[in-house]
């Protein structure tokens, strides 16, 4: 693994390169508050398999923390930022929740640099009560700390079954989420809340896997086929046993799917 940072309005954005050079390129968005690291397992699976790009999205890890408002668009610019520090013209690119939503971005504003899409427990849009909904989460955590929203984000993120047994991915996913910064948290959950990319991505045709837990109640299967049904030629899978966070909680299965949208190519 190497480190490649990118420079862009004032933030240093952090990136991993992992794999193997020289094997289709994949890049991994996480989800809210987590940071490269969400996507450990998953790439433990694949690293022969392609040449990865993980990072730590602007607010979060090593990136910086630059203060708000956050939108989408600044997100995707972002990543391409980071790309062009990879020396990547295009790849795959992969999200998972928030991650998707700025994959769906990206896709929007940059698509000559996307192959493929893979878009994972995610939505384009959280539906009309998103900003209120958010905005809640961003005032909680001011007011009473990340740790305070922990028990909320336990449940949503695994299974019941999962949480029992592996308590160790649970406290590492645990104490990423509590290290974010509190600012950059709120921002983030406004963007999120504000997001509405239905129009922005409506006839994308390239390659595109949608993939969602079965109990995700974070954005539950009725987002992701409305996703399918916007996306001509997108398939749409469902993991038994998911909950929202499945690349953590189902690395072997997001793996092989991820694998399936690069043949497609």
């Amino acid at each position: 693994m190497s480190t490649l940072q990118a420079t862009r309005d004032g933030a240093t954005l952090v990136g991993q390169r992992r794999g193997t050079p020289g094997k289709p390129r994949l890049a991994l968005i996480h989800s809210l508050a987590m940071s490269g690291v969400f996507w450990d397992r998953v790439v433990a699976e694949i690293e022969g398999e392609f040449d990865i790009l993980t990072y730590d999205a602007r607010g979060h890890g090593a990136s910086t923390a630059t203060p708000g408002p956050y939108s989408v668009e600044q997100f995707a610019d972002d990543l391409a930022a980071l790309f062009d520090a990879a020396g990547w013209d295009r790849a795959i690119v992969a999200g998972c929740s928030m991650g998707g939503t700025i994959a769906i971005t990206f896709a929007a504003h940059y698509g000559a640099r996307v192959q493929a899409l893979a878009l994972i427990d995610t939505t384009a849009w959280y539906g009309a009560d998103a900003p209120t909904a958010w905005h809640g989460r961003a005032v909680q955590a001011a007011e009473k700390g990340l740790a305070s929203l922990m028990g909320f984000q336990a449940t949503r993120w695994f299974s019941d079954s999962f949480r029992e047994r592996h308590p160790d991915i649970l406290q590492q996913m645990t104490d990423i989420f509590v290290a974010n910064d509190v600012a950059a948290y709120g921002a983030t959950c406004d963007m999120l809340g504000a997001a509405d990319l239905r129009a922005a991505i409506n006839g994308w045709r390239k390659p595109t896997a949608i993939i969602v837990g079965v109990e995700d109640y974070a954005t539950p299967l009725e987002m992701s086929q409305a996703l399918h049904d916007l996306l001509p030629g997108s398939t749409l899978d469902v993991i038994e046993d998911g909950r929202h966070l499945t690349p953590v909680q189902c690395p072997e299965r997001i793996a092989t799917l991820l694998r399936g949208l690069a043949a497609r190519l």
